[in-house]
């Protein structure tokens, strides 16, 4: 048996701003709108070109969870930790923070060398707290 990484899920308090976030922030397209019949769940499936996707949550009493200041807190955590996005160069990553901060994401930790030699890292938090890191996947 093979399997691949399809999506990962993450549940917002507004669907529509969170959608409009995620779709400009990160350049994602609205692949299908959902609701669970019997339930009050909704939710948006979003996916980038290079075929990852993001499956936005929503039920109207869900509770907060875990809102990490940075990826060692997140880590003191069993459960979901960070959503990561690669980028093609150690430049890149400088750039996408920025970028992911001029529209609203959360610094959480600024762009450095990364635990693996020779790459960069960086984190910040989309506008619910939840982490996304950035880091480089050319060494």
């Amino acid at each position: 048996m093979t399997t691949r990484f399809d999506h990962v899920g993450i549940s917002v308090p507004d669907l529509d701003a969170a959608v409009a976030w995620y779709c400009e922030a990160l350049h994602l397209t609205e692949e299908h709108a959902f609701s669970v019949p019997g339930t009050d769940l909704q939710g948006v499936m979003l996916r980038h070109i290079s075929g990852h996707r993001i499956e936005l949550l929503h039920r109207p009493n869900a509770a907060p969870g875990l809102a990490a200041d940075g990826p060692l807190q997140a880590a003191a955590t069993l459960g979901f930790g960070h959503l990561c996005l690669a980028v093609d160069t150690p430049d890149e990553v400088d750039t996408e923070f920025a970028r992911l901060v001029a529209a609203g994401a959360g610094v959480r930790m600024s762009p450095r060398p990364a635990p693996r030699p020779g790459a960069r890292m960086a984190f910040v938090s989309d506008p619910y707290g939840n982490l996304i890191e950035l880091i480089d996947r050319t060494v």
